[in-house]
């Protein structure tokens, strides 16, 4: 995990967990305790985060998840660093923190019909088709650094290092920014928590000039 304090609104802490990795739960647990948010943003859509509650944080049984083909190889290359889960156990954890703790926790990523519209305007046909291709390429030979942190970010650059997906991951973030900088007003402290490869991406924007009006 890597972390960052940053002022947006109220004084920030920036968590990246490795997406899955079981272990970096613990430490993103341990900086929101220490942190004492007075409330936490994630890195998921709206209804990415009824799910956690519905399935996850309030079930007696945690569902059977399906996994897409990327994601099946994404957990192939990283397991050799420990324990994987999906969805993102530090998330569906931080859910349960925000609950047992009484810290709303709030999604700052576009929900599923306007992420759908970013893409559409990112992502053209040739891009598409480099990502599914990138896509395959990287499930036959996953990266192999020697970190999990290092990993997550060859994996992401492999497989969305294109102009286009570029181009939409800097649109999700300015908008998690958004979100983040309307969630910090009349808060002191907020915790946002992402995944590792939007660190530096989310940090830049939450760090730069809000919009003006603000």
């Amino acid at each position: 995990m890597i972390s960052a304090r940053v002022v947006a609104g109220a004084d920030v802490l920036l968590l990246a967990p490795v997406r899955g990795l079981v272990a970096e739960v613990r430490p993103v647990l341990d900086g929101l305790a220490a942190f004492r948010p007075d409330a936490v943003g994630l890195g998921v859509s709206a209804e990415d985060l009824r799910g956690f509650v519905d399935y996850f944080v309030l079930a007696d049984a945690e569902p059977v998840v399906p996994l897409t083909g990327n994601e099946t190889n994404e957990v192939r290359g990283l397991v050799r660093f420990g324990e994987v889960r999906v969805p993102n156990p530090s998330f569906v954890e931080v859910v349960g923190w925000g609950q047992a703790n009484g810290v709303p926790v709030a999604p700052l990523d576009p929900d599923e019909e306007e992420a759908a519209n970013l893409f559409t305007q990112n992502i053209g046909y040739v891009e598409l088709v480099r990502r599914t291709v990138a896509e395959r390429k990287v499930g036959r030979s996953p990266p192999t650094p020697p970190t999990p942190d290092a990993y997550a970010l060859a994996w992401d650059r492999q497989v969305a290092g294109g102009r286009g997906s570029r181009a939409y991951a800097r649109a999700k973030d300015h908008h998690l920014a958004e979100e983040a900088r309307r969630l910090a007003q009349g808060r002191g402290r907020v915790a946002v928590v992402v995944d590792r490869e939007r660190f530096d991406g989310v940090r830049a924007e939450l760090v730069g000039p809000a919009p003006a009006g603000r």
